[in-house]
């Protein structure tokens, strides 16, 4: 085990004290920003969820108010993961010129969204989309909110466009190098990461929520406790890859990954087995225990979300386990 965690394994031992404290800054910001999109998208699914139920029950012109009413919290979940995006892809980028080229693009695009959302918020309060400028659902500050919310956004957007030629050169970063970049079955890949990532962001924001509203009486409390565990199984993961894995130098990765793999899948199955025994012992628990941290997909006796949170890590190590065997052949 001591092995694993040897520090000349790992690339950023190469760094010099400057950098290793600026990959230690982004490291920081990267996972904040992770928090706050996994918030934000849970937030968006409700609002989301409004949207469908309107749909479902034939009110086609309540659905489109209701999509007028959270059009801001739509907006601000993907200013968010841009952000998030913008910070991983800084933090990985070996070459300083496109690393200029992608924070001078993400900066522009950041104060374009955030223009956007605050002149739709002055816009909607006065065509009427909003009683008030405070109306106070589905936060307190709803939609004020998200105006200062956007102006926070943007104020990131600014330093991003200003990063590259006022501040780097003052303080050049030295990039953490990421691992070889997919080139066969792209769309595929990125496709399945996304799917995974807004699984990790689910998964935390419900699994930190159900803490607090699962009902833990003691006939739910055996499926409360492994749900929680379900739910926060996706972004440990994302986490173990992305700041152990990905920061192992190359020859070390091939050397590690199986060994990850296999106890990521142990891990994965040995949840999934504790939800299906958890489910099986009581069907009614998703719809008694909690409310469905999913409205869009709950059903009376299975929550279908839940069964995506528990079972893409699975699907997650059994690709990284036949990744491994491939590369112990090679």
């Amino acid at each position: 085990m001591k092995n694993f965690f040897d520090k000349n394994h790992f690339i950023r031992v190469d760094q010099d004290a400057y950098s290793k404290k600026q990959s230690l800054l982004l490291s920081l910001m990267i996972i904040f920003f992770f928090i706050v999109s996994a918030f934000s998208f849970l937030t968006a699914l409700y609002g989301f969820a409004d949207v469908v139920g309107c749909i479902v029950s034939g009110s086609m012109d309540v659905a489109l108010r209701e999509f007028l009413h959270s059009l801001p919290l739509f907006l601000l979940t993907f200013m968010a993961i841009w952000c998030l995006l913008a910070l991983q892809a800084c933090f990985r980028n070996v070459s300083e010129e496109k690393r200029k080229k992608s924070l001078i693009k993400d900066g522009i695009c950041i104060l374009a969204f955030g223009s956007v959302v605050i002149l739709y918020v002055i816009i909607g309060s006065i065509a009427g989309i909003y009683s008030s400028i405070v109306e106070g659902s589905p936060s307190p500050m709803y939609p004020l909110g998200s105006i200062f919310i956007s102006c926070l956004y943007m104020g990131l957007g600014a330093l991003a466009i200003l990063y590259p030629t006022k501040i780097e050169p003052r303080a050049a970063y030295k990039a953490l190098p990421r691992g070889p970049i997919v080139s066969k079955a792209r769309g595929a890949y990125c496709t399945f990461v996304s799917f995974w990532m807004l699984i990790g962001f689910f998964g935390l924001a419900a699994g930190i929520l159900s803490i607090f509203i699962y009902d833990f009486a003691h006939e739910y409390a055996f499926y409360g406790v492994t749900v929680i565990l379900a739910y926060l199984l996706s972004p440990i993961q994302l986490a173990v890859w992305e700041f152990y894995y990905n920061e192992l130098k190359e020859e070390k990765k091939k050397e590690f990954l199986l060994p990850l793999a296999i106890l990521s899948l142990v891990v994965s199955i040995l949840i999934g087995v504790l939800y299906v025994v958890a489910l099986g012992s009581n069907m009614d628990a998703p719809s008694n225990a909690g409310f469905g941290m999913f409205p869009v997909a709950f059903a009376a006796s299975v929550n279908i979300a839940t069964l995506l949170v528990v079972f893409t890590p699975l699907i997650v190590s059994i690709v990284a386990l036949i990744k491994g065997i491939l590369a112990r052949k090679k």
